[in-house]
């Protein structure tokens, strides 16, 4: 990330200074607009944020109610600049139901409102773009998946309206779907609409694993690039141009109309709302509409995100949620025969075809901010699932838009299990190499990994090395040898040369469905693309 510790607070202290939004004077009373029916709340060590708003001038007493029991109450004055009160509920073991009573007294009169069914357990929001956006309805097996929608009472869902605002939003304007427990036509209300397929499965995992409550609020729009999810203080923290540039149009028919994609335009309307939310932690799936747009800007803008919301979400939360919370995201998976309509290709380089196309094998090595895994230095209490190898040829929504949720959400939830939940000797990601060795006169190249390595077939094209000669150097491929359990060798001979770099797996389209050559042997996972020095 660009800027100085000293730059960021600098960034913030506006901000802070104002609080976190503006509201009218004299609203009517009541929660805010993501508070409802049948929600979840934050559980212990985490206490949940409530809030809403009221006449100035009055006290709001928060109570919560179990089988006629009254557990706890809370008092808050509503606040004379923005007309909102905000309570932090005591810390709370997961389960439920309980009800929640918010009663408002102002000039000796008295108002009330109530939400029933509530649960506390872990809050998770998912975000991003159209892959995440994909409805259950739109994935493998979507029959089944939504028939087991009823097995899951405890887990509870929400998404945010499409909504756009050139200014930070204090509520939510909308709301597609309110808190509600998970049915088939919830789970697949129609395309691109609600519910989530990976939000969904995600926390279906989860709480296959925890048995205790999940709240999912799903915030995402199709079409999207980061920086209209990016806060003005960490576009500005790395540099971003104020002026937009046209983004690339997709010239595959079957993909869905574009989204907004104006700075800041979705973290104003649809992400600056939630921060008094107390969560758990984020899910990301964003970066195609990053593949021509800013890309080499991304391992500064997607770490720079990261730390912004958490930021923000700490300090809306009243501290409540984690200063680092866990955030999890999926690394881009392929397309076919897809480049961009409106972009020259000797924009990208005077030698590069549409075929030689680098776009998403570079936003793939950027969301890691270049560093090839995570969590790392950059993007610490992070988690990825690789999803390079789930192509989909024939998906009826382009192959952008691959239909195995499944296994991609399943990837996620090895990942928050081992970050977020302190899972320990858990596999979470595929290998990577830690050392290179030139041996033989140079003509072989050994790779040693941190873990176990499965070879599940030859490749002799996914390895490329950069060969030199001449003070000019070109990527050929690097045959696979021999290996062993931790060992790959590699044949370096065709260089006549010198070899500078190793790249694995830096094509638009690396391999076939679940077919790339190397896999972590317990956990079936893939390794992931990186590019390194020798």
């Amino acid at each position: 990330m660009t800027g100085s510790r000293a730059l960021w607070t600098l960034l913030w202290l506006p901000w802070l200074l104002q609080g976190t939004g503006s509201g009218g004077a004299g609203v009517n009373f009541r929660f805010a607009s993501y508070i409802g029916d049948h929600m979840v709340l934050q559980k212990e060590p985490a206490g949940a944020v409530v809030w809403g708003y009221g006449e100035i001038g009055g006290i709001v007493i928060v109570s919560l109610h179990q089988a006629q029991e009254t557990l706890m109450k809370k008092i808050a004055y509503v606040k004379e600049q923005s007309g909102t009160w905000i309570v932090v509920l005591d810390p709370m073991k997961p389960g439920g139901p309980y009800n929640m009573t918010a009663e408002h007294i102002i000039k000796k009169e008295s108002y009330s409102q109530t939400v029933h069914d509530v649960l506390f357990g872990d809050v998770w929001l998912c975000s991003g773009q159209s892959n995440m956006e994909m409805s259950v309805s739109q994935i493998f097996n979507a029959s089944e998946e939504q028939a087991k929608a009823f097995a899951y009472p405890f887990i509870r869902i929400l998404t945010v309206g499409l909504v756009k605002a050139k200014e930070e939003l204090e509520d939510l304007t909308s709301v597609d779907l309110p808190w509600a427990l998970p049915t088939p036509k919830n789970l697949g209300h129609g395309n691109f609409t609600y519910y989530s397929a990976v939000c969904w499965l995600f926390g279906r995992y989860l709480y296959d694993t925890l048995k205790y409550p999940i709240g999912l609020v799903s915030s995402s729009w199709a079409g999207t690039p980061i920086e209209a999810w990016s806060s003005w203080r960490s576009l500005q923290a790395c540099g971003v141009p104020k002026e937009e540039k046209q983004i690339p149009l997709l010239s595959d028919p079957t993909h869905p109309p574009s989204g907004p994609t104006e700075h800041s335009i979705l973290w104003n309307s649809m992400i600056h709302p939630l921060l008094n939310m107390t969560l758990k932690g984020v899910v990301w799936y964003q970066g195609e509409n990053n593949a021509y747009y800013n890309t080499d800007l991304y391992n500064c803008t997607f770490p720079a995100l990261i730390e912004d919301w958490r930021q923000a979400f700490h300090y809306g939360s009243q501290g409540q949620t984690q200063r680092l919370f866990p955030f999890g995201f999926v690394q881009e998976a392929r397309i076919k025969a897809w480049f961009p309509s409106n972009l020259h290709v000797e924009k990208l380089s005077t030698t590069m075809s549409k075929d030689e196309d680098y776009g998403f094998p570079r936003i793939r090595w950027h969301q890691t901010a270049d560093l090839g895994s995570v969590p790392n230095v950059r993007m610490p209490n992070t988690f990825m699932a690789v999803a390079m190898d789930l192509c989909d040829r024939d998906s009826p929504f382009g192959s952008i838009h691959p239909r195995d949720k499944q296994t991609v959400a399943y990837r996620l939830h090895l990942g928050a299990r081992a970050v977020a939940y302190g899972e320990k000797m858990l596999p979470f990601q595929g290998p990577l190499p830690e050392t290179l060795v030139l041996l033989v006169d140079k003509e072989l190249l050994k790779l040693e990994y941190h873990q176990k390595i499965q070879v599940q077939k030859q490749d002799d094209k996914i390895y490329e090395i950069s060969c030199c000669s001449d003070h000019q150097c070109q990527w050929i491929p690097a045959l696979m040898g021999n290996s062993s359990s931790k060992t790959l060798f590699l044949r370096v001979d065709s260089c006549h040369g010198t070899v500078t770099a190793l790249r694995y797996a830096w094509t638009t389209w690396p391999c076939e469905y679940k077919q790339c050559p190397i896999y972590n042997p317990g956990s079936a996972l893939p390794a992931p693309p990186f590019i390194t020095v020798i």
